[in-house]
C-alpha cells in the first residue's frame, strides 16, 4: 500500500541532482579507469614480448660458439649472467637435433618474485623462441620464459598513477559539475519560490529574476507574463468585489452604509470592551413620511431621504458613524461619549439640523423632522437589548410629539 512522503522524508531536487551528478561521474570514470587499464595491459604485453624476442635474439649471439664448440659450461655462464639481470626466468638452449644443450632458471623463496613469475606467465604463456644461427645455418635454438621484475613494477606504478589520476579528474569533474548544476539549481529554486509564495501568500507581483541560462530565462520571462496576467485578473476581481461589497453593505439610494453592515458594526462594538466603554446609539425615526409620498409621490419621498442622508452624514463626520436602516430608519453610533447628558446635547444639536424644510426638487419644500431614541453601551450586555432600549425611547419621544401636534 503506497503511502505519501512527508516533506521531510522527500528528497529535493538538488539532492537528487547532486546524487545523479555524483552516480554518473563515478560509473563513467569507472568506465574510463577500466578501459585504460585494459588498454595499457595490452600494451605493456605487447612490449614485453617485443623485449623478450630481443633478448633471445641478442642471447642466440652470444651463445653461438658455445654452442659450435660444445661447450656446455659456457653455455650456461652466459645464460645465468644474463638471467641475474631479471631478463628471464628460465631458459633452455637445444642443438640442431633439439637435444636438450643448457639450462639455467631463477630461483627464488621470496613471495613478490614468486608474484612477479605469475605476472610472467599470465602475460607471456608460451615461451619465445629463437634460432641460433652460424654461418646462415641453424645450429640450436634457445626458449625462453619471461620473468620481468621491471615491467610488473612498472604495472603496478602505472595502475597506481592512473587510479590517481582518475580521482583526480573525478573530483575536479565533481567540482565543475557542481558549478555547472548550480546555475540550474537556482533557476529552478528561483521560480519554486515565487510560485510558492503567489500560491501560499497570493503576492501575484512577485517576479522570477532574470537566469543566466537561456532556456530558463525564456522560461522565466513566460512565467512572468503569466503572472502580469493573473496580477491583472486579481486586481479586477478584487476590484469587482469592493463593488459587491459596497453595493451589499450600502444603501443604493442614500450611499449611507445598510442594516446588514450596521449589524456588523454594533456587534463589534459590543465585543470590543474599550469602544463599548464610551459609545452610544442613535436610533431615529422619520415623522409623517408618509405623509410626504402620498401627498408628493415616492420621488419627492426619495429626495427626502437623501437630504437626511446628507445631514446625518454632515453632522456625524469622520467620528460618528449613520447607518440607513430603512423606510425612513436611520440609526447613528457615537463614540467619545463620556455620560448621558452628552448624549442628550447631540440629539439637541442633530434635531437643530432638521429645522429648514426640505426640498423636494419639484419646485416645492417640506418641513421633515426626526423621532431620535438613545441608549448608552456601556449600560448594555448585547446589541439586541441596546437597541431594544434606543427603539422604545425613539418611540417614547414620537408618541409625545404626536400628543403634542393633536
Amino acid at each position: 500500500m503506497n503511502k505519501d512522503l512527508s516533506t521531510a522524508q522527500r528528497p529535493t531536487f538538488k539532492r537528487t541532482l547532486r546524487r545523479i551528478n555524483m552516480t554518473s561521474i563515478v560509473i563513467t570514470m569507472t568506465l574510463v579507469w577500466l578501459m585504460l587499464c585494459v588498454v595499457s595491459v595490452v600494451s605493456l604485453k605487447q612490449y614485453a614480448q617485443k623485449n623478450l624476442e630481443l633478448t633471445g635474439a641478442t642471447l642466440s649471439h652470444s651463445i653461438e660458439a658455445a654452442l659450435v664448440f660444445r661447450d656446455e659450461t659456457a653455455a650456461t655462464d652466459t645464460l645465468a649472467m644474463l638471467g641475474k639481470q631479471g631478463q628471464f626466468a628460465q631458459a633452455d638452449v637445444f642443438d640442431k637435433h633439439h637435444h636438450l644443450f643448457a639450462h639455467w632458471v631463477y630461483e627464488s623463496d621470496a613471495s613478490s618474485d614468486r608474484f612477479n613469475l605469475m605476472i610472467s606467465h599470465w602475460l607471456f604463456p608460451k615461451p619465445a623462441t629463437e634460432p641460433v644461427k652460424h654461418n646462415g645455418e641453424i645450429i640450436g635454438e634457445i626458449r625462453l620464459t619471461a620473468r620481468d621484475s621491471l615491467i610488473s613494477h612498472f604495472i603496478w606504478t602505472s595502475l597506481a598513477v592512473l587510479t590517481t589520476c582518475i580521482l583526480l579528474a573525478t573530483g575536479i569533474a565533481m567540482i565543475i559539475s557542481r558549478h555547472l548544476h548550480a546555475d540550474v539549481v537556482n533557476a529552478l529554486q528561483n521560480i519554486t519560490d515565487v510560485a510558492h509564495d503567489v500560491r501560499t501568500n497570493r503576492n501575484f507581483s512577485r517576479r522570477v529574476p532574470e537566469e543566466r541560462i537561456e532556456e530558463f530565462h525564456r522560461f522565466a520571462q513566460d512565467f512572468n507574463s503569466l503572472l502580469n496576467e493573473m496580477e491583472q485578473w486579481q486586481r479586477s476581481l478584487q476590484a469587482k468585489n469592493d463593488q459587491l461589497l459596497q453595493t451589499a453593505m450600502h444603501d443604493p439610494l442614500t450611499g449611507l452604509p445598510n442594516r446588514a453592515s450596521f449589524r456588523i458594526h454594533i456587534n463589534r462594538l459590543m465585543n470590543d470592551e474599550t469602544a463599548k466603554s464610551g459609545s452610544a446609539l442613535l436610533f431615529m425615526d422619520g415623522d409623517d413620511f408618509k405623509y410626504i409620498n402620498d401627498t408628493w409621490g415616492h420621488a419627492a419621498g426619495d429626495y427626502v431621504l437623501i437630504e437626511t442622508a446628507l445631514r446625518l452624514a454632515e453632522f456625524g463626520g469622520q467620528q460618528h458613524h449613520a447607518f440607513r436602516l430603512g423606510g425612513d430608519e436611520f440609526a447613528i453610533l457615537l463614540s467619545n461619549i463620556s455620560d448621558e447628558l452628552q448624549v442628550q446635547r447631540i440629539c439637541g444639536e442633530l434635531a437643530q439640523r432638521f429645522a429648514q424644510p426640505m426640498d423636494m426638487h419639484n419646485g416645492h419644500s417640506t418641513p421633515f423632522t426626526l423621532s431620535i431614541g438613545y441608549a448608552l453601551t456601556n449600560e448594555h450586555d448585547t446589541a439586541a437589548a441596546l437597541l431594544e432600549q434606543a427603539d422604545k425611547k425613539m418611540y417614547l419621544m414620537k408618541n409625545q410629539r404626536t400628543r403634542t401636534l393633536s
